[in-house]
């Protein structure tokens, strides 16, 4: 196709759900009520991790960075969400800019979730070693790691990103600027693109997934010779909340890219979009207040409630 004389767009439309209009109210308080209580949750762990000495380990330092990541993720999408009725238009440049924080957010995050079960496979199948090994240094070194090559390796993405011409159309089929659809709307050759984001994601995925899954092995296979079963439990108990914000986030990810893209699965995917850009920093803070018996005494105790 001759692309010449075609002018180039500048800005996009998101379209998020625009086959509900009849319920656009209800999506727009449940999503406000979302927003707040997970800015608020995740806040709040970051500072009871910061302000008590009893949460100054590697475990409560991995998930202080955790949620301070989650706040940081939803605080990049669910803005837009909040948009009911008005200007649902977004810059080509503004887009591109969302796109890069999503992205790297989430890879920082897939290795921040493989840190955490190191951690544990650590302080329950090497427990001898657990403070020679799982020192503050090495602690920082993890998660600055995990930080910056998130944050450097799309940013290589979005530099081929910011080079597609876009001729239109300009509407963006989804509640956020998800590279997918936003290369769909490209008139470039986006075969190189479209390679170089499979790498990264191959990249930035995999080897967490599998990291996690061999560690959680590991500690499965440790927690079951314990002979005591109320220390079985306790063990358990220490990894199963990380186990669940995994579940939900890869599985979500996994289903939504691996999901044939035809029209009919649109809608689909992004109803399974809002479980790792909306369900997951939601209930992060959620599973590890509920489930953990030192944070729930933090919380009782009150003090820290009026930083919020």
């Amino acid at each position: 196709i001759d692309w010449g004389n075609q002018t180039a767009i500048t800005e996009f439309i998101i379209l998020g759900f625009r086959d509900l209009p009849d319920l656009q109210i209800l999506p727009f308080l449940m999503f406000q009520v979302i927003y707040m209580a997970t800015v608020a949750g995740n806040t709040l762990i970051v500072v009871l991790i910061v302000a008590d000495l009893h949460f100054h380990t590697p475990m409560y330092f991995f998930l202080g960075n955790l949620s301070c990541l989650e706040t940081c993720y939803t605080s990049a999408i669910q803005p837009r969400l909040l948009l009911v009725t008005g200007d649902k238009t977004i810059s080509v440049s503004g887009c591109i800019t969302q796109l890069y924080f999503c992205s790297s957010l989430v890879c920082t995050e897939c290795y921040l979730l493989a840190a955490m079960p190191y951690d544990r496979y650590l302080a329950i199948c090497k427990p001898l070693h657990y403070s020679a090994l799982m020192n503050i240094r090495f602690c920082v070194q993890l998660t600055a790691r995990s930080w910056l090559n998130g944050c450097l390796a799309v940013i290589i993405l979005v530099s081929f990103l910011s080079q597609l011409l876009f001729c239109g159309p300009n509407e963006i089929d989804h509640f956020y600027c998800d590279p997918i659809p936003l290369m769909e709307l490209s008139c470039s050759d986006t075969h190189l693109v479209i390679l170089l984001a499979f790498i990264i994601a191959s990249i930035f995925t995999l080897p967490p997934l599998l990291l996690t899954l061999t560690f959680y092995m590991c500690i499965i296979s440790t927690i079951l010779r314990i002979p005591s079963t109320t220390g079985r439990q306790k063990a358990f108990s220490t990894c199963s909340s990380h186990l669940i914000v995994v579940t939900i986030f890869y599985g979500s990810i996994m289903i939504v890219y691996l999901l044939p893209k035809r029209d009919t699965l649109r809608d689909l995917n992004k109803v399974l979009s809002l479980c790792y850009t909306v369900l997951t920093p939601l209930v992060n803070p959620l599973i590890y207040s509920l489930r953990n018996r030192e944070v729930k005494e933090a919380l009782c105790k009150g003090k820290y409630m009026h930083v919020l």
